[in-house]
């Protein structure tokens, strides 16, 4: 690969978004981590719980959040308002995804809720809808 072929192809990858999904039930996290690899550009990453979450984020800059609601040891809500200390998060926004979702923690912080069992056509539009609003802000 010639060095110019090397630069596109790094170049082509700083473009790509990558979405950080906290989700404890293995099958879903499986099937979302599947659905946003076929049906997006984007890429998913995976992990189970919040812990894990803060870790990755040391290392991985996401451009999304999605996260459940119900985790073990800390929530979607208390997660996310960790994650927007940190300066470099601040502004990366977050869709949180339960079945009893907490709307008025979700109004406090403009995010985005999604119900469980929600359809996977449902959550690609947030999260294009999520990414568009957050390009048209940094403009």
């Amino acid at each position: 690969m010639s060095q110019e072929q090397e630069q596109q192809v790094g170049s082509d990858l700083g473009t790509v978004k990558t979405i950080l999904i906290v989700e404890d039930d293995a099958h879903i996290g499986e099937f979302l981590e599947r659905a946003l690899s076929e049906e997006t550009p984007y890429t998913p990453l995976v992990v189970s719980d919040a812990f894990e979450a803060l870790k990755v984020t040391h290392e991985v800059k996401p451009d999304l959040f999605v996260l459940d609601y119900h985790l073990p040891g800390m929530d979607g809500i208390e997660l996310y308002d960790q994650l927007h200390a940190v300066k470099a998060f601040q502004d990366t926004p977050a869709i949180i995804l339960s079945a009893r979702l907490p709307k008025r923690e979700l109004e406090k912080r403009s995010l985005v809720g999604l119900h469980k069992p929600l359809e996977i056509s449902e959550l690609l539009k947030a999260i294009q809808e999520v990414l568009e609003r957050e390009v048209g802000q940094s403009h």
